[in-house]
């Protein structure tokens, strides 16, 4: 009688336990999206995102956070302080590095990749009063390249170097995020503004809307200059108030990226959830419609994490060059 008891209370111990182990993730399991400034691209995907994850990983926690992007965010996931983060390719690889130049403090060993998503489009608008119509034009002109050592304002020194000027060939450098940017211009605080971001971002259609603006060419022959990771693009026409042709200019790939304390199950359920819900995202901003699972593991700068791993071993993704 005992034994049978017995028998049945550790069956039921199993099914419990056997229970547990199948749910993808822990009513602990919050995870703390690291995005950008609210008038770029990472902020409404990263909100996207956060109901995504609310809605398709099971038990999990999801909440959005703000920051000045790239460098922050790596910096912030290699703390702990984060479960997923946007970030530029660039960025990406100068953080793994520990490339001092570029912000970081040291090498951030923590960090694991989850996927590639959307290039981001290097955009520099002037004001069409400014009188700037090239790179060459921006000599002694008022700029700003974004928050100080941002993704984007990486993105600005390896531009600006490429087509032979540096900060000190501008009249004034301000280091400011995408809104306040604009802000100035249409105060004609500045003269320009060079935005990382994907195309159709809030801030530079905002000022599209307010003053006649001119979107500056970034010319291949400075896109070769560069080099890797940056990539020949181009701004199609229309894509901001009277930008009525299309301007070639210079893209660099964003990822989304994690750390190595974070569970296997959660990676997975949380890339799974991301490819189940791309019209979600691209809802949420245009620059989505860009992510491709077939390129989801294009020139990934950092050794991915085993969880989102396995997704894409089961969808037979494989990894392409940079």
């Amino acid at each position: 009688m005992h034994r049978t008891i017995m028998r049945r209370l550790i069956g039921a111990a199993a099914a419990i336990a056997l229970a547990g182990a199948s749910i993808p993730a822990q009513a602990q399991d919050f995870i703390n999206v690291l995005t950008g400034g609210t008038s770029g691209v990472y902020y409404p995907l990263g909100v996207a995102l956060s109901k995504v994850f609310t809605d398709k990983v099971q038990g999990s926690r999801p909440s959005v956070q703000a920051t000045k992007a790239s460098v922050e965010n790596l910096t912030l996931l290699q703390q702990g302080k984060g479960e997923i983060g946007f970030t530029l390719g660039d960025s990406l690889a100068m953080g793994w590095a520990g490339d001092e130049e570029a912000g970081f403090k040291g090498k951030l060993d923590k960090l694991r990749g989850m996927t590639a998503i959307y290039p981001n489009y290097i955009q520099i608008v002037a004001t069409q009063e400014s009188g700037i119509k090239s790179l060459a034009d921006l000599k002694g002109k008022r700029l700003s390249v974004g928050a100080p050592k941002s993704g984007t304002e990486l993105n600005a020194r390896a531009i600006l170097q490429g087509a032979g000027l540096s900060y000190k060939d501008l009249g004034k450098v301000e280091y400011l995020p995408f809104g306040e940017s604009v802000e100035l211009m249409k105060n004609r605080q500045l003269d320009a503004t060079l935005q990382s971001a994907g195309l159709g971002v809030s801030s530079i259609r905002d000022l599209a809307t307010s003053v006649p603006i001119v979107v500056v060419e970034i010319p291949a022959s400075v896109v070769d200059k560069v080099g890797t990771p940056y990539i020949k693009a181009t701004i199609p026409a229309n894509t901001y108030g009277g930008q009525t042709a299309p301007v070639q200019t210079a893209a660099v790939v964003n990822y989304l990226v994690t750390h190595s304390g974070v569970k296997d199950e959660t990676v997975y359920q949380m890339t799974k959830a991301i490819y189940e819900s791309l019209p979600d995202l691209a809802a949420a901003h245009a620059a989505a419609k860009d992510i491709k699972l077939e390129s989801a593991l294009s020139g990934m700068p950092v050794p991915m994490h085993p969880g989102a791993q396995r997704y894409f071993d089961e969808k037979g993704v494989k990894k392409q060059g940079s």
